[in-house]
């Protein structure tokens, strides 16, 4: 193995090393890898023309790329394997590795073990990446070094150099890199378990992943509990560290985070501080209410002080693809949710509208339960406009609880793609309506990742924005 056998012995020089998945995780890996000296090779099942893009991100490096499947060989050969999350450990070249005794590992797992700095970590099913930003925007305000980074699309490994023994790290962290981990962050914080990727684990494998993010704490560390999620409330009890909580109720059992009228609250034994009105962060949903209160919790257990709680809840802005407003269009407005991967995302996002809506969804499902999602929309929305993979399912979804319903619901549009669905909706929509992109499933049938949905969605709706706008004379 020639002493990459275990994470202590990481000098990387001349090693030859594989990294499986060219994803944002992938290219800050190969980065990483090279930098220190070693042989690396890529493997990806993807075609060259679909990973353009990050190909030319490590062009510059002298690396070797197998693409356009996973070829055992290049996995074989080496000394090392690190994989990008997202990428399934069954795959019959990574079985074949894990038996032959070379070490496979994550880039979370490599992150953990070489940050000199201390490490909170977010997870849960749902408003992990609007918890962590605002929860970096809380560092910056109280002028604490800060690194904000992980799955919220900013890789962790090529910015080591930036951290500092002072460092505070903020990450996003997903259930997929949970899976090798051998680390917990000193301050954990597990916002919800709600059924998700059940098309890949099972409810109790997904839920134990979860408990990861706390699982390797000690005494001396810190998690935080969303009191308000049935799940999450069950799993704190196994915490080995001590437990903050936060809630948007005024009933929690500990220290932490609650809400008294409509104000935020902090409590530590008898202190209890006031620490933001709920309106006045700038964002729509209950949902966002309930990440704003968990990001309070873990800055204040962190020490960053109410002031800078207060000021960066008031000006913090929506988070890219998270009802993220886009234009306004012949009087309608355009949001983009793309992140919105399950029903239960999509739920809170129609929730945050008291407007007629016109609702798109659509993509690769999840295997996840759709019945409260088709009861609401066709309560909600002015017209449903389905498209992808699943829209067989989803269709069969809407019109089965039409069935049920007294009202005479949504118009449902059942066509192929994005760009069509785009159209459909353009001529639903009324003046004063929100035209929703909340897709309640994965982009995986047409794009890499929810991100690149996003852009499309936005690049159809600023073609008609534009050509709306008058000419110059």
């Amino acid at each position: 193995m020639r002493n990459l056998d275990r994470l202590s012995d990481l000098d990387f020089a001349d090693k030859r090393v594989t990294v499986v998945g060219l994803g944002v995780e992938g290219v800050d890996a190969v980065r990483y890898l090279a930098s220190r000296g070693a042989d690396v090779t890529v493997s990806d099942a993807k075609p060259r023309e679909r990973l353009a893009e990050r190909v030319e991100e490590v062009a510059d490096l002298p690396i070797r790329l197998s693409l356009g499947g996973n070829d055992p060989q290049a996995v074989r050969n080496a000394d090392a394997v690190f994989v990008s999350q997202g990428v399934p450990l069954d795959l019959p070249a990574l079985d074949d590795v894990l038996r032959s005794g070379i070490p496979v590992w994550s880039m979370f797992t490599l992150f953990m073990e070489l940050c000199p700095g201390p490490v909170v970590g977010v997870t849960g099913s749902s408003g992990k990446t609007t918890t962590t930003a605002l929860l970096g925007e809380m560092f910056r305000a109280d002028e604490k070094p800060v690194f904000v980074g992980g799955n919220i699309g900013v890789g962790i490994l090529d910015h080591l150099t930036e951290v500092r023994a002072y460092t505070w790290v903020v990450l996003e962290v997903s259930h997929t890199q949970l899976q090798m981990t051998s680390r917990s962050p000193h301050v954990a914080c597990l916002l919800n378990v709600t059924p998700n990727h059940l098309d890949r684990f099972s409810w109790d494998q997904y839920r134990d992943l979860k408990h990861n993010i706390f699982r390797f704490q000690s005494a001396d560390d810190v998690a935080v509990f969303n009191y308000d999620d049935t799940e999450a409330r069950a799993l704190a009890t196994a915490a080995p560290s001590a437990r903050v909580w936060f809630s948007l109720g005024e009933k929690i059992p500990g220290d932490g985070v609650y809400v008294r009228g409509d104000e935020a609250h902090y409590r530590q034994g008898r202190y209890d501080q006031p620490l933001f009105p709920l309106d006045s962060l700038p964002l729509r949903g209950r949902h966002n209410r309930e990440n704003a209160v968990a990001a309070a919790a873990v800055a204040s257990a962190c020490g960053v002080t109410p002031r800078a709680i207060a000021d960066a809840v008031e000006s913090f802005t929506a988070v890219p693809h998270r009802l993220e407003h886009v234009a306004t269009l012949n009087g309608a407005d355009y949001y983009n949710d793309s992140i919105a991967t399950t029903p239960e995302r999509t739920l809170a996002g129609i929730r945050s509208f008291q407007e007629p809506l016109v609702l798109l969804l659509g993509g690769r499902d999840k295997n996840l339960p759709l019945e409260e999602l088709a009861q609401e929309a066709l309560r909600r929305c002015r017209a449903v406009v389905i498209f992808g993979e699943s829209g067989p399912k989803l269709e069969a979804a809407l019109r089965q609880a039409a069935k049920g319903s007294r009202d005479k619901g949504a118009r449902i549009v059942r066509i192929a793609t994005l760009a069509e669905a785009f159209e459909a909706a353009r001529r639903a929509a009324r003046p004063g309506d929100a035209v929703l992109l909340s897709p309640a499933c994965t982009s995986f049938d047409a794009y890499d990742n929810f991100e690149d949905r996003g852009e499309h969605f936005r690049s159809l709706v600023g073609r008609y924005v534009k050509e709306a706008q008058p000419s110059l004379p």
